[in-house]
């Protein structure tokens, strides 16, 4: 975290566009949720008229009435996650433009004496790969991070309002997802520098194979250097195969957990609803949806 510091005099550029892509996005976590519950609660206007069946006209209109409340809010949502997009990924988009040219700048005062330490390949991974990480930081790991925070804020309190007990139940493997992963992902940044290292060299060999081409042909070695390349890609393809696996591991296991909330959400809010804590059943409905709303950002947060 130390060396991302440097990216602080982007961040103070930009700044505008970064707190309006903030406000934004707290404006599109408002309207997400407003789904939830007016699902929840034609979901109650739906079991209230089974239950005790009233006036058809009465129960139409307001049925309707929620419907056109879910689209609208559905409407408001996207036009609110297009906008935080324009801003948020624009200002990474902006930063790597820059941060490639001062790159490119830096490189053009280096010594003769360092290109000749430094592999070709290396450098353009520096100011391709590295900064296009950089860039992934900056927007969609920024754009993810505030999406999480703000809706998780919005979300807790909602349905604490709700229903405490089950608030609780629904957060419960919250903790040990969290926990899982984190293990998982620190495991998957280092098998990704791994790559990445593996990358720099298969570039830089690549560069200098098709560089030295007359060399190769002048000496008829082009069945060592198809070998060698061969084998560089054959390690980089079993490295990239490692990280996939543990991706396979990753995503199964929040599915796993976040599946696990949500039975307990459905068997603790029955009885809830069978003993009278509950009063509508649409509460119930309410919970799974927000919880899936929710859960779904937190992984995606994670992931980042």
């Amino acid at each position: 975290m130390k060396e991302l510091q440097y990216l602080n005099k982007y961040f103070i550029k930009y700044r505008f566009r970064i707190i309006l892509g903030i406000f934004i996005t707290v404006g599109s976590k408002i309207f997400a949720l407003f789904t939830p519950q007016f699902i929840g609660k034609s979901i109650t206007l739906i079991s209230d008229q089974i239950l005790n069946p009233g006036s058809t006209k009465v129960f139409r209109n307001e049925l309707s009435l929620n419907i056109l409340y879910i689209f609208g809010a559905a409407i408001a949502t996207g036009l609110f996650t297009f906008l935080m997009r324009q801003t948020i990924i624009n200002v990474s988009r902006y930063v790597e433009f820059d941060l490639k040219n001062e790159i490119y700048k830096h490189y053009q005062q280096l010594s003769i004496a360092f290109y000749k330490r430094n592999r070709t390949g290396d450098l353009m991974s520096r100011i391709s790969e590295d900064v296009s990480k950089v860039r992934m930081y900056i927007g969609p790991a920024l754009m993810y991070t505030i999406n999480t925070l703000t809706l998780f804020v919005v979300a807790l309190f909602y349905m604490y309002n709700q229903s405490p007990a089950l608030t609780l139940y629904t957060i419960l493997p919250l903790p040990l997802l969290s926990i899982s992963i984190y293990f998982l992902s620190k495991y998957i940044h280092k098998q990704s520098t791994i790559v990445q290292s593996h990358l720099s060299t298969l570039s830089s060999s690549t560069q200098e194979f098709f560089s030295g081409i007359w060399i190769t042909k002048a000496y008829a070695i082009e069945k060592q250097t198809e070998q060698k390349f061969s084998d560089l890609a054959s390690s980089q393809r079993e490295k990239r195969l490692g990280l996939s696996k543990i991706q396979a591991v990753f995503y199964p296991l929040m599915f796993l957990l976040i599946g696990a909330s949500n039975l307990l959400v459905i068997y603790i809010g029955g009885k809830q609803y069978m003993n009278g804590q509950i009063q509508d059943l649409g509460t119930i409905a309410e919970f799974i949806i927000a919880w899936a709303i929710l859960a779904e950002r937190w992984k995606q947060w994670r992931r980042k």
